[in-house]
């Protein structure tokens, strides 16, 4: 138990720490994102920890968003969700990689996110569609490209492996 909720906390601050950073860059806010954060996304293939770090620390992240209290709460939705799914899938294997876990972060949150720029912005279908489209194209980027680059490292180093059989 103690080391799920350390890893979840440790998930967590990194989300937040990471978000920043693409924040004081300009990426973390709007329709078109590449938060650094989002590569950690994959990391419920390595630890259900990840689920309530990434949730966590998405909420916490979101406090500093522009858009307030309706970012915070379908920023978070998208993350718990995503993460979930991420999870779910983790062992669905293409060349010994989990390529389909890192799809849920991307459909959730153009969807999600999508849904949230069409209410804040205008309302019609042209805003949605664009808004999905651009916020997907981030993720994509960010959560298949980079995250799959981050799996590949993360098991090489079998960090996780190393953390689980400390006594």
């Amino acid at each position: 138990m103690t080391l799920f909720v350390t890893q979840a906390a440790v998930i967590a601050a990194l989300y937040v720490a990471l978000t920043y950073i693409s924040s004081a860059m300009g990426l973390a806010y709007n329709s078109v994102q590449f938060r650094l954060s989002e590569i950690l996304t994959v990391l419920p293939v390595f630890t259900p920890a990840a689920i309530p770090g990434l949730t966590l620390g998405c909420f916490l992240a979101n406090i500093s968003s522009p858009f307030g209290i309706i970012d915070i709460l379908c920023g978070t939705l998208a993350t718990f969700l995503a993460s979930v799914v991420t999870y779910a899938v983790r062992n669905v294997m293409f060349k010994g990689m989990p390529v389909l876990a890192t799809i849920p972060p991307v459909l959730f949150n153009a969807v999600i996110i999508g849904l949230e720029i069409w209410y804040l912005e205008g309302k019609t279908a042209e805003i949605f569609f664009i808004s999905a489209l651009q916020v997907g194209a981030g993720q994509a980027v960010m959560c298949i490209v980079a995250g799959l680059a981050f799996i590949r490292a993360v098991k090489k180093t079998r960090i996780f492996e190393r953390i689980t059989n400390i006594q």
